[in-house]
């Protein structure tokens, strides 16, 4: 169903049964899949790629020219996945040519009331962004990973999966995966335990992956030491190989 006051460009794309609420604008070269729905005063400027069943709030604005100030006007994408929530006033922007020129949300993430993605952002799956959030540019962010409410991230900052980021935290440094952030304090406080039960780890995972967070954390190893001590074990278990690959590239440190 369109209504009749949503402006749709002649050069926007929908997909089947697509829902345009009322003042909504579409806006060139946007690609909406099957099944999404736009509530009502949502803008989508292109060029953006959404996949399907999607579902965008009033007052939504995705695919905006970005805010970095180098951006001159050129051609930069954003892409979405599938079965997405971005509740009301959410903001995702386009990418700048300093990077690849693309911004990425997976599928299956919930943006709350005003959380911003800024330019450059790869955002992974089944993430959680609570009200008020802020991704600054060129942010990764890996799956499963909850920011709770008002947090913000530095640009070029990364967080692992399953990460759980405190409301009110400022990061300035990566957070690996599995960790826990204290939103007060801005400091780690033990590993994402009750999340990674909710999400099929076995106790015996589990364990191991507090093992590893003893070396990174509780042992005073530096990142270098951390990752020689944990090689073997790497070789052996998937998730402390996704731990050891991402303190790799923690160039921007870690938060301890």
């Amino acid at each position: 169903m369109i209504h009749s006051t949503a402006v749709i460009s002649d050069k926007a794309t929908l997909g089947k049964n697509v829902t345009v609420g009322p003042f909504c604008y579409v806006g060139d070269e946007v690609v909406i899949g099957d099944d999404c729905v736009l509530e009502s005063h949502v803008v989508i400027k292109g060029p953006t790629t959404i996949g399907k069943r999607n579902r965008f709030f009033q007052f939504c604005s995705i695919g905006e020219d970005c805010q970095d100030k180098k951006y001159a006007g050129e051609r930069t994408y954003l892409e979405i996945g599938d079965d997405n929530v971005f509740r009301e006033s959410s903001s995702v922007h386009r990418g700048t040519v300093q990077d690849n020129a693309i911004t990425r949300v997976g599928s299956r993430n919930l943006l709350m009331i005003n959380a911003h993605v800024a330019h450059d952002v790869v955002m992974g799956d089944d993430c959680i962004l609570a009200n008020n959030v802020s991704l600054a540019g060129h942010v990764h962010m890996g799956n499963f990973v909850i920011f709770g409410g008002g947090a913000a991230i530095h640009q070029f900052g990364k967080v692992g999966s399953h990460a759980f980021v405190g409301a009110g935290a400022i990061l300035v440094k990566d957070v690996p995966p599995y960790v826990m952030v204290n939103g007060q304090k801005n400091v780690t406080a033990g590993i994402n335990s009750e999340g990674l039960r909710r999400r099929g780890f076995s106790s015996e995972q589990i364990m191991a992956v507090k093992r590893a967070y003893r070396t990174l954390y509780r042992d005073n190893n530096t990142i270098e030491e951390a990752i020689a001590k944990l090689a073997d074990v790497a070789a052996k278990d998937e998730n402390i190989q996704a731990l050891v690959t991402f303190l790799e590239n923690a160039h921007r440190g870690i938060l301890r």
